[in-house]
């Protein structure tokens, strides 16, 4: 009896220290991509090795390949992840506004100028004062790199795509166009952020530079306000 007890508090351990590790898991894995994902947004992605995301995120590289096999998945998922977080942005931002799609695209680009103001604490978020994340990655990327290219370029389409939707919504005349048109505003805004300290550079005007557009686009004509 005795020794059956031992067996069973010995199995009883060993079973909670593989539920430990199994919890613990999401947590290391979760603070790996969170360090990844600030590294890559402040530095570039090969600028950034996984020696230095281990240590910033307090564990070491075999727990690092344990989570994410290879660097280009580490990245792969750190594009996601960013993907993700302007999604929910967009939908947010738009929500409010369900069923009219001229205020929909105007507070897409006010937001959208309020979030690239410089911030101290800054986040490495999609639209954020570095620019886009997805579109920074683009420039390292290969242009046959089978994995993380097809992850920026479906991105780039589905903002196209969205804003060439608005565009017919809102009645505009060639939608497409004015699509097109509002995604390069959208392009251009975030690099001359970049290149313009402050806040009086071009981005300062996107949303007078919207209106505008929309006005242009619509029969209706409606002074910019």
């Amino acid at each position: 009896m005795e020794r059956c007890l031992k067996t069973r508090a010995v199995k009883t351990k060993a079973v909670k220290a593989k539920d430990d590790v199994s919890s613990d898991k999401p947590r290391v894995r979760d603070r790996i991509l969170d360090t990844a994902c600030e590294l890559f947004y402040q530095h570039g992605i090969h600028a950034v090795g996984v020696d230095a995301i281990a240590s910033e995120a307090g564990t070491n590289k075999m727990s690092l390949y344990r989570n994410f096999p290879s660097k280009d998945e580490l990245v792969a998922e750190y594009l996601r992840e960013q993907e993700r977080e302007y999604w929910a942005f967009w939908d947010s931002t738009v929500a409010p506004y369900a069923g009219d799609p001229r205020r929909q695209l105007e507070t897409l680009f006010e937001t959208f100028f309020a979030r690239s103001k410089p911030r101290s604490n800054e986040a490495s978020t999609c639209q954020t004062g570095r620019g886009c994340a997805l579109a920074n990655a683009a420039i390292e990327i290969s242009e046959d790199d089978e994995t993380l290219g097809p992850i920026v370029q479906q991105y780039k389409a589905e903002i196209r795509r969205r804003l060439r939707r608005l565009s017919r919504e809102l009645g505009a005349r060639d939608p497409d166009v004015l699509g097109d048109a509002l995604m390069l505003l959208f392009e251009g805004g975030q690099y001359t952020r970049l290149t313009f300290s402050g806040n009086t550079g071009p981005v300062s005007n996107i949303g007078k530079a919207v209106r505008s557009l929309l006005d242009a686009f619509t029969a209706s004509g409606t002074k910019a306000r």
